[in-house]
């Protein structure tokens, strides 16, 4: 018994140290995966200021055209900006060697990134909202989300540049430590706060379809799926009074 007590304590453990830890409070993204104004949007968004660096390797082009609603032309106009065909994959020109020698590392696929991280949606939308001056840092700035991040702002035209204020605060212990406290807008971006919220959102819930394309289909049918158990569930018991009744 005490064995296995330890057992699911060993278990519980990480889930416990992740429900414990601490970190900047993400914001809900709210987007909506059958909105396809907002994924068109959201696409625009990805490939102007994305698919220079971040490659989404796991979609085709023309997957754009049956799931957002655009035709091939828009698609072609809009959405492509070099010599691929509309069935290529959404592939980045720059070298793993090249990424190395601009950034360090070559940066992620980002056809899974809203499945990658817990609470995806949220997580991206926090911290595409969150970048803040930081001079000590090779692209001058930080992530409220993602400390000492190696990733520059590329959305800092639209959102503009901002600064973190923080405030020294005691614990228990007696010691000293900084707490975030707010953000004060250094220059201004060609976005309001409200419209870049807007931007980062479409932009976030294209990840979010580029990572499960099929979801609203999955649920659909899971639908259909459980209204068929429940159907035939009440068939089965029928059934099963029918072929026992003798006994019982």
């Amino acid at each position: 018994m005490k064995k296995l007590i330890s057992l699911v304590v060993l278990a519980l453990m990480p889930m416990t140290l992740l429900a414990s830890s601490g970190g900047y409070p993400l914001d809900s993204a709210n987007i909506d995966l059958t909105d396809k104004a907002s994924l068109q949007r959201g696409a625009r968004t990805f490939v102007n200021y994305c698919l220079n660096c971040h490659a989404a390797s796991y979609v085709r082009y023309n997957k754009l055209v049956d799931d957002l609603g655009l035709s091939e032309a828009e698609v072609e106009q809009n959405l492509m900006f070099t010599s691929d065909k509309l069935g290529s994959q959404m592939k980045i020109a720059m070298t793993a060697e090249q990424a190395a020698g601009f950034f360090g590392t070559q940066p992620p696929d980002l056809s899974l990134i809203a499945r990658a991280k817990k609470n995806g949606p949220d997580w991206l939308y926090t911290y595409l909202r969150t970048f803040y001056i930081d001079d000590s840092r090779p692209f001058g700035v930080n992530n409220m989300v993602f400390k000492d991040v190696g990733m520059p702002h590329v959305l800092w035209e639209l959102q503009g540049t901002q600064k973190a204020v923080f405030k020294t605060e005691t614990d228990e212990h007696g010691h000293e430590h900084q707490v975030f406290e707010h953000f004060e807008q250094v220059t201004p971006g060609t976005l309001s706060n409200v419209e870049y919220d807007d931007t980062v959102r479409d932009l976030v819930n294209f990840l979010a379809y580029i990572g499960e394309p099929v979801k609203l289909e999955r649920q659909r049918l899971g639908i259909y799926v459980l209204i068929f158990l429940a159907f035939f569930l009440v068939i089965a018991y029928l059934m099963k009074k029918e072929f026992w009744k003798d006994i019982h």
